[in-house]
């Protein structure tokens, strides 16, 4: 994982990461469960790159469903690896499952 991703451990420190980032995020829900992980392992790879990618343009956080139930609640997040890109703390954009790191390159040059 790259070292631009942030890994909030809470709800507080998710909104704290939103509040701060003067760019659009990139909130990436990962889950513990066992059909999520292997899925989220492969994602983790590619969101790193988007992170390093788009340094100074997006902010990456990957969030744990069960440390953040209160933003995976607020955005509607029903499974994982699940993807919203907020600007300003709204939803702009979603992505559910897998996804190669071109398309979620697509996902964030819309609106970018």
């Amino acid at each position: 994982m790259a070292k631009r991703v942030h890994q909030p451990r809470e709800d507080a420190e998710f909104d704290f990461i939103l509040r701060m980032s003067k760019v659009p995020v990139l909130a990436y829900f990962t889950g513990a469960w066992p059909k999520a992980i292997e899925a989220c392992r492969v994602m983790d790879l590619v969101v790193g790159g988007i992170a390093d990618d788009y340094t100074g343009r997006v902010t990456a956080v990957r969030t744990d469903i069960t440390r953040c139930p209160a933003a995976t609640e607020r955005y509607g997040i029903t499974g994982a690896p699940s993807y919203v890109l907020l600007k300003e703390g709204e939803a702009v954009a979603h992505g559910t499952g897998p996804m190669t790191i071109a398309e979620v390159r697509e996902l964030l040059d819309g609106h970018l």
